[in-house]
């Protein structure tokens, strides 16, 4: 605790700051200070200026800022067009990202309905039994498929879910010709969800947004029209992030 307390006073001057100013806005013992601010430096968070005699902080901190701002900005950006496709469809909306083989979510916005689809946000799902997961995943290296599949194998949440490799691979391709990907019931029993990934400059998956909501509001007509809003959603997100939307021929790398 005490180390991140320099660290904020660190990156609150970036000028840096000698030992003795370090250790009085602190209020820690100059040796005690110093210990610490010798242990950040070790780990790549600090660093001391021999001329000028003052600590910054280091690449290290300036890295995990920027992964903090990056991600706070697409969950930000992402935010009012969760809440647009919540208000057209009456259903709920996710966004999540890819943390290892499984979905991650990070933001909602829940259906006004009575009956409805609710993730508690942090939830994880297997990539490919369920909406957000088939959308990132079919624009991962076919090398990086192959070894989530050799980790994770494909379980069966739901009667539904693919749980063979040739038909994993032959969805993850529709997913890639169409711009969104479809849940029948494949992680949640009565549930249809649709999902579309967020793309990053390289084309390269950043996040993915998804409808989901019981069958009997969302049965397969339904469920195609979804796809294509979904589908536009995301790539107005794409757009507004800087980001590019691949091909649909365009083979991931």
């Amino acid at each position: 605790m005490r180390g991140l307390n320099l660290l904020e006073l660190l990156a609150g001057s970036p000028n840096g700051l000698a030992l003795s100013e370090v250790a009085e806005e602190s209020g820690l013992a100059p040796s005690t200070t110093h210990r610490l601010l010798q242990a950040l430096q070790s780990q790549g968070y600090v660093t001391q200026d021999n001329e000028l005699g003052v600590w910054k902080v280091d690449v290290k901190t300036f890295r995990i800022g920027n992964s903090f701002l990056e991600a706070r900005d697409f969950i930000g950006t992402s935010r009012p067009f969760l809440r647009r496709l919540t208000a057209q469809t009456g259903e709920t909306s996710n966004l999540g990202i890819r943390d290892g083989g499984t979905a991650v979510f990070l933001a909602q916005c829940e259906s006004p309905q009575m009956m409805r689809m609710i993730t508690r946000l942090g939830s994880r799902a297997p990539l490919h039994a369920s909406g957000v997961g088939k959308a990132l995943m079919a624009w991962l290296p076919e090398d990086e498929i192959e070894r989530i599949l050799e980790e994770q194998g494909l379980a069966s949440i739901t009667n539904c879910t693919l749980n063979d490799t040739a038909a994993l691979y032959a969805s993850l391709a529709e997913v890639r010709q169409r711009g969104y990907a479809c849940d029948r019931e494949e992680h949640a029993v009565g549930l249809h969800c649709v999902a579309a990934c967020i793309h990053n400059e390289h084309g390269t998956p950043l996040a993915a947004i998804s409808v989901s909501g019981p069958m009997a509001r969302i049965p397969e007509p339904r469920l195609l029209e979804l796809g294509e809003l979904v589908r536009e959603t995301a790539h107005d997100i794409t757009s507004r992030l800087g980001g590019r939307v691949p091909a649909a021929d365009e083979v991931p790398s």
